[in-house]
């Protein structure tokens, strides 16, 4: 590979950002002790202060207004450190939660704002044109179960059942679905049900849990006739906002799993 093909790869992109983040820390020293009572607030937090308030104002801060915004976040650091001090992040799922998104947004944020050419966009209709054309038809399988824990566990024995059609729950949905258009597939199962189904390849494997307004579904394509891609022109802000979506969720996914690899997970039965 070359090392033009190397600097497109997302994943360089998330170890760049990440070596940068350790160099800026790195660079601006010790995060703060919450065992010490000492703040200074630096020429560089001042700064940072009066160009958060310009981008929002569109003009710089007063010398009395910068003062304002110095105490408030002077309030909140001395909060924040004394929170640290009581060990309250700890067990806080908002708190996790709100960190892992900043990861996911580490690894993606490149592509949020990326333009893809004419050429990367014709790849993707050609290579996903059930997405984008209008006629597609679907032969599939499914089972239906109302808790999802159930279709979890119906997943893991499917591969060896012979006779599957007696594992779901009953309901009025048939459970062999035969070269049904995308709009039937959409009004019978829902919008969601419809784009996992999309995003299938028709190779008979079964696959889950997929929602639907009912509550949860086991699935395998059996077959799938794509029918006319519209042009490019027609179409370029979906396709774009399309191919956007797939690949914040590939970039978030591969990053991820980079830093999984690295752990050793040991679940306790």
């Amino acid at each position: 590979m070359t090392f033009k093909n190397w600097a497109r790869e997302p994943l360089v992109h998330f170890l760049i950002a990440g070596a940068i983040l350790f160099a800026f820390f790195a660079w601006k020293g010790e995060p703060a002790d919450p065992t010490s009572r000492e703040i200074t607030v630096t020429r560089e937090d001042q700064a940072r202060l009066a160009l958060g308030w310009e981008q929002t104002m569109s003009r710089s801060p007063t010398d009395a207004e910068l003062d304002s915004l110095i105490q408030t976040w002077l309030r909140e650091e001395v909060l924040y450190r004394e929170a640290l001090r009581l060990g309250l992040d700890r067990d806080d799922a908002v708190v996790r939660k709100r960190l892992a998104n900043k990861m996911d947004f580490l690894a993606t944020s490149i592509a949020e704002t990326a333009k893809p050419s004419d050429t990367t966009l014709e790849t993707w209709l050609a290579d996903n044109p059930q997405r984008f054309a209008p006629d597609t038809d679907y032969s599939f399988d499914q089972l239906y179960f109302s808790e999802k824990d159930a279709a979890e566990a119906a997943l893991s024995q499917l591969p060896e059942m012979t006779e599957w059609q007696g594992m779901g729950e009953v309901i009025s949905l048939p459970t062999t679905s035969k070269m049904s258009g995308s709009g039937e597939i959409e009004r019978r199962f829902g919008v969601i049900f419809l784009e996992r189904l999309m995003a299938l390849q028709p190779d008979g494997e079964w696959v889950g849990p997929i929602p639907s307004g009912f509550g949860w579904h086991v699935v395998r394509l059996r077959q799938r006739n794509a029918g006319e891609v519209p042009p490019l022109a027609d179409i370029r802000e979906r396709a774009e906002n399309d191919w956007r979506a797939q690949t914040l969720e590939t970039r978030r996914e591969d990053a991820y799993q980079l830093l999984r690899d690295a752990y050793q997970v040991t679940i306790e039965e």
